[in-house]
């Protein structure tokens, strides 16, 4: 379900928010924002998946796959102003982003 008080800003930021390192940057520069939030903490799950899939070797090309897949969605759902949990890993992104604000103190 979109909210209609977001706006355009905090959408495009979510979206930005899928685009690997830029999740980082995302979550650093709107950590106080729950949309944005939500969205850059799941974008850092996704970089951090996608740099573990570059020593699979093989599997490489799959995992990078289904995160371009899942990253393409994310994107769209924060455009439309929507937040969509990642299926099976999204509730495990926000305990990840809180670690990484608290551990880097950013």
């Amino acid at each position: 379900m979109a909210d209609a008080k977001l706006s355009s800003e905090e959408k495009i930021w979510g979206a930005v928010s899928y685009l690997w390192i830029l999740s980082l940057l995302a979550l650093a520069a709107r950590k106080d924002n729950s949309f944005i939030r939500f969205h850059a903490n799941q974008g850092v799950l996704l970089l951090l998946c996608w740099l573990a899939g570059l020593l699979t070797g093989p599997l490489m090309l799959v995992v990078n796959l289904v995160i371009g897949v899942i990253a393409i969605v994310g994107i769209i759902k924060a455009l439309q102003g929507e937040k969509w949990e990642i299926p099976l890993v999204g509730q495990f992104a926000q305990s990840l982003g809180d670690w990484i604000i608290k551990t880097l103190k950013i």
